[in-house]
């Protein structure tokens, strides 16, 4: 679902789609999951932050790395619904979903720069570079619309920011 302006119900967040010189997305392994998922980095949109500003801390916090350069912003908000079964489970009912601001960005650092245990508690328990649409591919069913949808706003960028030529 596309939104020009978020709607109540839903938590504010933020989405970042990291990709390295190769032209590969970052993905995180989430830790609460009893099965492999992998995921780019999210999170909400704290009182009085800017969605760009929230996009830097949430990649600082579970990407543990600040060597990047925004590169575009989406085009409107990306919606999603929590599953009946997660619904209840996350932020105790408040929310119907989220909805989502996403960024792009060029990694500017070293793999090296990358932490995922920097914060505390770590929301990733190991990360990768990951094709994009293998990543898309793999998604929780319920985020697979947005995955899609970001893919096909962001891939173009990705393939010409990392094109040697």
């Amino acid at each position: 679902m596309i939104a020009r302006d978020p709607p109540p119900d839903y938590r504010p967040c933020v989405g970042i789609m990291l990709f390295n010189r190769d032209g590969l997305v970052f993905a995180g392994r989430r830790r609460d999951m009893g099965v492999e998922v992998w995921q780019m980095p999210q999170g909400g949109i704290d009182a009085g932050e800017t969605p760009p500003d929230a996009a830097l801390r949430e990649l600082a916090e579970e990407a543990g790395t600040d060597q990047v350069e925004i590169v575009a912003e989406s085009e409107s908000w990306l919606t999603y619904e929590f599953p009946d079964e997660l619904r209840d489970r996350v932020w105790g009912g408040r929310y119907a979903g989220q909805t989502q601001r996403w960024f792009l960005m060029r990694f500017t650092g070293e793999d090296s720069d990358i932490d995922v245990a920097a914060s505390e508690p770590a929301e990733f328990g190991a990360w990768r570079w990951m094709r994009l649409d293998d990543l898309v591919r793999g998604i929780v069913a319920f985020k697979r619309p947005v995955y899609d949808r970001i893919a096909a706003e962001f891939g173009a960028a990705i393939r010409r920011a990392s094109d040697p030529a």
